[in-house]
């Protein structure tokens, strides 16, 4: 029996527009430049929407951190990193948009 033909058309595209949203929600926060005893963690934040200490992706941020670290860390540095920017197509919305980054220099003890 091939089991090819019992999925739906529809349930395919389903799923590939949840793995489309999922890693582009995935980039929100990540642990670049990792090593044995620490990193840096980035995550976006808006200047409008609380700042970087006000970002809802503070949170997952220094979360990522302490599983990195489950006997404590040190912050050793933070502050704006290089974001990103790219261009819209959505109308009414067209033009750049830019996305602008924190960064938590961090050892784990």
């Amino acid at each position: 029996m091939d089991l090819r033909c019992l999925v739906k058309p529809w349930a395919k595209a389903t799923w590939l527009a949840l793995l489309v949203i999922s890693v582009g929600c995935s980039e929100a926060v990540s642990l670049t430049h990792e090593t044995e005893t620490g990193g840096v963690v980035t995550y976006l934040f808006k200047e409008d929407q609380g700042g970087p200490m006000g970002s809802p992706h503070r949170r997952d941020a220094v979360k990522r951190i302490e599983a990195k670290c489950p006997s404590g860390y040190t912050i050793l540095k933070d502050g704006e990193v290089e974001g990103y920017s790219s261009m819209s197509s959505v109308q009414g919305a067209e033009g750049e948009i830019s996305g602008r980054r924190w960064g938590i220099q961090f050892r784990c003890k």
